[in-house]
Order: C-alpha cells, then sequence, then structure tokens
C-alpha cells in the first residue's frame, strides 16, 4: 500500500487484512519509499496513490515495472481525468480506482489483477474504450496502448525473431525480466504464444 495518509492506509490495510487469501506485506508513504520496498519485498500486487512527496505515483509504477514488471500496480487515487489514467497506464499500471470505490471492489480489483487481468473502475472501462475508438493512432506504438514503453520496445525485438536471452542482452537486464515483460506482453494483448504477439505486432504496423 502507497499513501502519504496515514488514516487511509490504516482503512485500506483493515479491508485487506480482512479478506483470507490476501496478506499486506508492506507501505509506504510515498513514490521513493515504494519503489525502495517494492524492490526489495517483490510483493504481487501495489495499490498506489497518484499525488505523493517526493515521487509521484505515475513515476514510482513506472520505475517499479520497469524493474520488477510482474508486480501489479493498482493505482487508488481521487484523479479521474483522463491524462491521469492514460498516464497511469503508460506507465504500465494494470488497475485504477477511485477512492470512492466500494470495498467489493477494491479487492475484485486485486484479485483480478494478480491474476492476470487489467482492472478499471466503474466509468472509467467505458471512458477508455470511447477515448481509444474514437483516437487515431500516430505510431505503431501507439495503436498498442495498454504496453509500456519498455514492452513495445521488447515486442519490437520480437518482431526480429530474438530470443529471450539475446532479447535480455541487447537490453543489459537479467533473464528473468526479459522473460517476465514477454509474459506480460502475452498477457495484456490476450494472446497465447510469441508468433501471435508478433502477428499483432504487425497488424499494428511494426517492422
Amino acid at each position: 500500500m502507497v499513501d502519504d495518509h496515514k488514516a487511509f492506509r490504516d482503512g485500506l490495510r483493515a479491508l485487506l487484512q480482512s479478506a483470507p487469501d490476501l496478506e499486506v506485506v508492506g507501505e509506504a508513504a510515498d513514490g521513493e519509499q515504494a519503489v525502495a520496498l517494492a524492490l526489495t519485498l517483490q510483493p504481487d500486487i501495489i495499490l498506489m496513490d497518484l499525488q505523493m512527496p517526493t515521487l509521484n505515483g505515475v513515476d514510482a509504477a513506472r520505475r517499479i515495472v520497469y524493474t520488477s514488471p510482474h508486480i501489479g500496480v493498482i493505482m487508488l487515487t481521487m484523479f479521474e481525468d483522463d491524462d491521469s489514467v492514460f498516464s497511469a497506464m503508460r506507465a504500465g499500471a494494470r488497475g485504477y480506482l477511485l477512492k470512492g470505490a466500494l470495498k467489493a471492489e477494491v479487492l475484485h480489483a486485486v484479485r483480478g489483477v494478480a491474476a492476470g487481468g487489467a482492472i478499471f473502475g466503474s466509468g472509467l472501462a467505458r471512458r477508455m474504450m470511447n477515448f481509444f475508438a474514437a483516437r487515431k493512432p500516430s505510431s505503431p506504438a501507439d495503436s498498442l496502448p495498454e504496453l509500456t514503453e519498455r514492452e513495445v520496445e521488447i515486442l519490437q525485438l520480437l518482431t526480429h525473431n530474438l530470443t529471450n536471452q539475446e532479447i535480455a542482452d541487447r537490453l543489459s537486464i537479467s533473464l528473468k525480466t526479459a522473460r517476465n515483460h514477454v509474459s506480460n506482453i502475452l498477457s495484456k494483448l490476450q494472446v497465447a504464444d510469441r508468433a501471435a504477439a508478433i502477428g499483432r505486432a504487425r497488424a499494428a504496423g511494426f517492422s
């Protein structure tokens, strides 16, 4: 849990601890602490506020997903404007909820993202669909907005038939990190294998 208001963290902790299948492994009061704890604790899910001191939630999410792509970041914030939602998506967040969300909705989002899904609060999903339906992509990457910049980079390498080890060597990352990125790409694109992901990339204009 990451939020600069202790009272909110206390309430959120109580909610999460009331669920027998969930465990709170750590909490932070700002983005810098979140990045450090994520690296150490390697949680499955991070519930992240948007506006915080030292480092905001979007930048913290970007750093966390870059080094630990298997961690599912869910933004839990009061901000529902398009810029905030889409900035969080581009940073790699796999969920976005408003702080007024029902308790059941928060628990559903945690479980859904942990299972590999992407969960967005009531009303936000429809706005996102309308936004992307009306938006004309200006580049291949814009055609796949669910992918982070790093994932777009790796998808481009996949289209050149590089193996996970070759991707790891090219980007100076570990083999495990490369595998996690590829797994996330397949999950986000909802495809079964690398060949299908390459097909989606080609259709989006990757060369």
